[in-house]
């Protein structure tokens, strides 16, 4: 049984429940590459209230997550498992789709957007694949289920779709015909949503290379259409050459040439991703010159993993960044040692003058290498007072 195979606790559960149902989506293309399957999606000709009936009488709970469109969860464990009754769509208008149920798997099959997402995979291992996917995911060609224009025209999301895959399973030059497509139907993503886009290009950012696509964006006229303030795509591909990690905030702080708050409020980011992209787009103060002492400085008033990235978005040719980026990881973190309370404890009352005075001290403690003891603070603050009195 291909369960075996796949490694993934509870499927066997949903298969003795839904012998009918076959494996979809990313499990079926992980399962032929010999790669970990994370997640599990099923595919079935039963309706969902049969699917849940079913599944009820199995003692596994469901969870209606989508009936209007035929998906239920199925709940093992802490382990939830999408399973979707097989669809053909009656109407859509770019972004969603009215659908009907069916029993048909190459109708289903044909509704879906890549060749590579819409093989099956029955219990014993059988693939079914009607468009020549599996080929294409052997030689990393990603084509679109029939004529790529149709495709896209029934949900522009599939634009950026197209490149999230390329990144992962594309090999050498694109689809010309999805290109073509993608070129022609490009304004099609101004129907998408901020939240849909950056979610979208946050995936492709966080792909080991995703250097590849962004050109294919640029290319095509789509990149422009998501980032129209201005992008530096050859900052990218330094940052890329230079091995920097995969995080996407990083990369995008590289790509976008806008400022942080228009940009963060263009593609909707989180209060944290908005902080993190405003602390890299600061100046970077660190070079592989810098001393102890500018290296305590800054651990002071940046966390290392913010230096860190600055560094790699600052990176030039000369030699001496990993090694830079080394002191940081491995240099504890300064942390002045006076509170207001102690300030208060010398008798100053509590007040704007207790501020002043500890602004002060902690100017001097960073001038001096931001390695005085909390005596020796403590002191040059009662000096500061004196002369404040």
């Amino acid at each position: 049984m291909i369960e075996e195979r796949i490694g993934v606790p509870g499927i066997g559960r949903i298969w003795a429940a839904l012998p009918e149902a076959r494996i979809a989506g990313g499990a079926v293309r992980d399962t032929l590459r010999g790669l970990p399957v994370a997640d599990v999606d099923f595919a079935t000709p039963l309706s969902p209230e049969t699917t849940m009936r079913r599944l009820a009488d199995a003692k596994i709970k469901t969870v209606p997550t989508g009936l209007a469109h035929g998906t239920i969860s199925a709940i093992i464990g802490r382990r939830a498992f999408e399973i979707t009754t097989l669809r053909r769509d009656i109407e859509t208008d770019g972004r969603h789709a009215v659908v009907a149920f069916t029993d048909n798997w190459r109708e289903d099959a044909a509704r879906r957007d890549f060749t590579i997402n819409a093989m099956s995979m029955t219990r014993d291992g059988t693939v079914f694949d009607y468009f020549g996917g599996q080929e294409d995911l052997r030689v990393g060609r990603l084509r679109f289920v029939g004529d790529a224009a149709t495709r896209i025209a029934e949900d522009y999301l599939r634009i950026l779709r197209f490149f999230r895959f390329f990144t992962r399973y594309g090999k050498g030059n694109p689809d010309a015909e999805a290109i073509a497509a993608i070129t022609k139907c490009r304004d099609g993503i101004r129907k998408l949503s901020a939240e849909r886009i950056w979610s979208e290009l946050k995936l492709i950012l966080s792909a080991a290379d995703p250097g590849a696509a962004i050109a294919l964006m640029q290319s095509t006229g789509v990149l422009p259409l998501i980032l129209p303030e201005g992008t530096d795509v050859q900052a990218l591909n330094r940052l890329l050459a230079y091995g920097a990690p995969a995080d996407p905030l990083m990369r995008i702080s590289a790509l976008s040439t806008e400022n942080p708050k228009n940009l963060g409020a263009r593609l909707k980011l989180s209060v944290n991703e908005l902080v993190k992209l405003f602390v890299y787009r600061l100046p970077n103060r660190l070079t592989p010159a810098a001393t102890d002492v500018q290296l305590r400085r800054a651990l002071a008033e940046d966390a290392a993993e913010f230096l860190i990235t600055k560094t790699w978005l600052a990176q030039t040719g000369e030699p001496g960044w990993p090694e830079l980026r080394d002191r940081i990881a491995n240099t504890p973190r300064p942390i002045f040692p006076l509170q207001g309370r102690d300030i208060v404890k010398t008798g100053i009352p509590a007040g704007p003058l207790v501020g002043d005075i500890l602004n002060l001290t902690r100017r001097w403690w960073k001038f001096q290498g931001c390695s005085a003891d909390f005596d020796m603070c403590l002191e040059k603050a009662k000096l500061f007072a004196e002369r404040k009195a």
